[in-house]
């Protein structure tokens, strides 16, 4: 007797896991992130030196402005960052001020600027310091930016793995039935040679679009394919042997096989209905690839759904989810598409 209650038990709560981790991917950096998105550092007019060249301010009867000195040579940088860093500006208590020497002799410019530097101004940040919000997203960026693909494959691997043995154990508590959820050993060759097909005709459909959104200006997200994508050579056989085909095979077995056959063989729905639905959670699961890639892939997973209902076969879609993703990385690297 098959428990359809307990193995839908079973798939919401893989689905859960998988769009909490889809949500929280997105807050993850990108090293773009530190272009014209970043947020701007406070105060950069001031933290150039010819900004800073003032001396103490015009109400100061003894600080007078710093004459110009051709012959004076700039600070060292280091010596600069070293003062600037030296300020404590939480100390607002006044400081003896030395007078400044006619002339415009260079010691006392530069004994000058250390004064000015010093002086507590609620209006700006000393000279040469960074602000803290943009250096931590640097950091941040180039530290995921930094991270071996190897390593990126191999989490999206296992985590993949466990949430897919997660549901098959929940198939065999429940005691689905293998054919309910397009297990089937009949008719093989000609299965995958149309999983074959149609996952070379998705890729070319996608290929299409990509084109023609870009002529629109519109350009889909490509960081997460750029992070995963191997820079040795065993790294593209993990990737095309192992990676890619636990992600499809785990994302074909939730989507199509759970969502569409399992849901409309337990509970009389639709398969249709069940196709749709899969199809948008399908999308909210790639959230990391941007709005445009939410889309995209909800209109390939309604795609790989109806291949599932018609033919009622997991192999079919599991082959074609393959070649999609495998042509993806294959056609970019080789020819830069």
């Amino acid at each position: 007797m098959t428990d359809w209650a307990a193995f839908a038990g079973f798939t919401g709560l893989v689905l859960a896991v998988l769009l909490s981790l889809a949500h929280f991917s997105r807050g993850v950096p990108h090293a773009e992130e530190t272009g014209s998105d970043a947020p701007a550092t406070p105060h950069d007019s001031e933290s150039d030196p010819a900004q800073n060249a003032r001396v103490g301010s015009p109400d100061d009867p003894v600080s007078t402005p710093a004459e110009p000195d051709e012959t004076h040579e700039p600070a060292d940088p280091d010596t600069v960052s070293l003062a600037s860093f030296s300020v404590d500006s939480t100390d607002a208590s006044p400081r003896p001020e030395p007078p400044t020497l006619a002339g415009g002799d260079g010691a006392a410019d530069a004994e000058s600027d250390v004064t000015a530097g010093s002086e507590p101004d609620s209006d700006r940040e000393p000279p040469g310091v960074t602000a803290a919000p943009v250096s931590a997203v640097s950091e941040r960026s180039a530290s995921a930016a930094d991270l071996p693909p190897h390593l990126l494959l191999a989490n999206v691997a296992l985590s993949q793995a466990f949430l897919g043995g997660f549901l098959g154990l929940g198939a065999w508590y429940a005691g689905v039935p293998a054919a309910a959820l397009g297990f089937s050993v009949t008719d093989l060759p000609a299965k995958f040679a149309l999983g074959v097909g149609l996952g070379i005709a998705l890729y070319g459909a996608n290929r299409v679009g990509s084109t023609v959104s870009e002529r629109f200006g519109i350009a889909p997200d490509e960081a997460v394919r750029e992070s995963l994508t191997p820079r040795t050579a065993a790294g593209w056989v993990f990737l095309f042997a192992v990676a890619l085909p636990l992600i499809a095979g785990f994302e074909e077995l939730l989507f199509r096989g759970a969502l569409v056959g399992a849901v409309a063989a337990g509970f009389d729905v639709s398969p249709w209905l069940m196709a749709a639905v899969s199809s948008a959670a399908f999308g909210a699961g790639h959230g990391a690839q941007g709005r445009l890639g939410i889309v995209v892939t909800g209109l390939l997973g309604f795609v790989l759904a109806a291949a599932f209902v018609l033919t009622g076969s997991l192999l079919v879609v599991v082959v074609a989810h393959y070649l999609v993703n495998a042509l993806e990385f294959a056609g970019h690297e080789l020819f830069g598409w």
